[in-house]
């Protein structure tokens, strides 16, 4: 199959493109600086050449977006927003005008749009989307109206010829530097690794094998459109996640850190509190439902192979 990964140079698109050429698959990458082969310029914003390779591809996995590993603030949120609304959008205009559209549509999306809580898990059919939960930063309830827009891009596009998938990820863990399990490795490793305030917020989290794995799922199940949580069967709080994490690595003790602390050290790494601090209690209702199989369904499993993956040096994915 001819694949087509528009924003497919960061940690997940590099995970994808090895996984699904190792397949045997051809993979194109649409990025704003192509240096490789298979790398095709496009800006993430308006038409050009570039949607000569979705006419006549397989399948479209959208990855376009700013990174939020950034501090949230206004015009980091707006640059967030724009830059996937407006991918999204001109993703769907090529499909529209291609002769041939690809047969799947796969945008990425995030667990994000849920609601802040601890009471019960967020599925598809049942989950609370956020934006109006009390007592919570203001700018939490924009990073949801940024997932709500992102995904009614896709669902606005007319591709009546092309199924469409949202896929609502949680963190893809995966043993690539600068990735989300180096940073929480990092942090075990120099016993930095406790409660956050408490510990009691969830962490949804997908190994990035299962990630890849539900992806070909999702491009094989005809019967799959709309929103899909692409999380493991089984969120942690966080202070269970953190001890897991370290025992695996083998470090006794993980120091907490109140809401305070969580600030500066999410202000040294440029990086945000909500990514500590929101409950994101998220379960794959759909992939189950079709059969899906996760070979990491707990946090045990799947630590103690990425850190067997660190400590090897491997990052493959298969």
């Amino acid at each position: 199959m001819k694949i087509v990964i528009p924003g497919g140079t960061g940690q997940i698109g590099t995970i994808l493109n090895h996984a699904l050429t190792a397949a045997g698959h051809e993979v194109v990458v649409l990025t704003r600086g192509p240096v490789r082969g298979r790398e095709v310029r496009w800006d993430g914003g308006t038409l050009g050449p570039w949607a000569e390779e979705i006419d006549g591809s397989d399948i479209v996995v959208n990855l376009a977006g700013r990174s939020v590993s950034c501090r949230y603030t206004p015009a980091n949120l707006q640059a967030m927003m724009d830059s996937r609304v407006r991918s999204t959008r001109v993703v769907g205009e090529a499909i529209a005008a291609a002769a041939r559209p690809p047969r799947v549509w796969l945008q990425m999306s995030t667990a994000t749009v849920y609601s802040h809580r601890f009471d019960a898990p967020n599925d598809e059919a049942t989950g609370v989307l956020g934006g109006t939960e009390p007592g919570v930063p203001g700018y939490w309830a924009y990073s949801v109206e940024i997932a709500k827009a992102w995904e009614q891009a896709q669902e606005r596009a007319e591709t009546p010829h092309t199924r469409k998938v949202a896929m609502r990820s949680a963190m893809v863990m995966s043993p690539d530097r600068g990735g989300v399990f180096d940073v929480l490795l990092r942090l075990a490793r120099l016993g930095l690794g406790g409660p956050v305030a408490g510990g009691a917020q969830y962490v949804s989290w997908i190994h990035d094998r299962d990630f890849v794995r539900a992806v070909e799922f999702l491009i094989d199940r005809d019967d799959l459109a709309g929103p899909v949580n692409l999380a493991a069967p089984v969120p942690l709080p966080q202070r269970m996640f953190m001890r897991v994490l370290r025992a695996a690595w083998g470090v006794p003790v993980g120091l907490p850190a109140t809401k305070w602390m969580a600030e500066l050290g999410a202000f040294a790494l440029r990086s945000d509190t909500e990514l500590l601090l929101k409950s994101r209690r998220v379960v794959p209702g759909r992939l189950l439902g079709a059969g899906f199989a996760f070979d990491y369904a707990q946090w045990p499993e799947a630590a103690g192979d990425l850190v067997r993956r660190v400590r090897g040096g491997s990052g493959s994915t298969r």
